[in-house]
């Protein structure tokens, strides 16, 4: 609920201001102009201090005979309080009142969010597989063993296409199959 700081003008005359000395209000607040006789011009200003957490909606205001007007004051308090002056005048300045207002802090009015230790470490990953688990994970384990035989079946016929045939181009091409064929092989088996 918000606070209101009670002013009453024209109680004791023309003019007149009563108002308490001093006012608290835990963020924004009302200062409620109750006017007690004639029609009144009021000014209101909060000091550089007050200024600092707080803002009018608006500094001058006519108030009319036997009316009341609310004047709202936006705060925005900080973690602690403030304590600045609000000047009150009527008739254009023929009187004038300062209040001590006093801006508190707001309570939280969200609970607080509890954070678990373990987020403030580093997540733990996993290493990236490597190429042969990879290709593990691409052939089925029911296909594993007849392509290993399928496999080493190419090596020994490049074995043996090598041992019978003696032309080195013939057997560096032999050779580029029997190292892709072994490197097949190793990462098969090694399932």
């Amino acid at each position: 609920m918000t606070e209101s700081l009670r002013v009453e003008l024209n109680g004791d005359g023309l003019h007149a201001i009563d108002a308490p000395p001093s006012f608290s209000a835990a963020g924004e607040f009302y200062v409620v102009l109750e006017n007690a006789g004639q029609a009144v011009h009021v000014h209101l200003h909060l000091d550089d201090d007050l200024s600092g957490v707080a803002r009018l909606d608006g500094g001058n205001h006519y108030v009319e005979g036997g009316d009341s007007q609310h004047v709202h004051v936006e705060a925005s308090p900080g973690p602690e309080p403030v304590t600045g002056k609000l000047k009150i005048a009527t008739g254009y300045g023929a009187e004038t009142t300062y209040i001590d207002v006093t801006v508190e802090p707001t309570p939280e009015s969200k609970p607080g969010i509890d954070v678990d230790e373990e987020l403030s470490k580093p997540p733990k990953r996993e290493p990236e597989p490597s190429l042969a688990d990879e290709l593990r994970a691409a052939v089925p384990a029911e296909v594993s063993v007849p392509v290993a035989a399928l496999i080493l079946l190419v090596v020994f016929v490049a074995a043996l296409v090598v041992t019978l045939v003696q032309n080195t181009v013939v057997v560096l091409s032999v050779g580029v199959v029997l190292g892709a064929a072994a490197v097949a092989a190793l990462f098969v088996l090694r399932e």
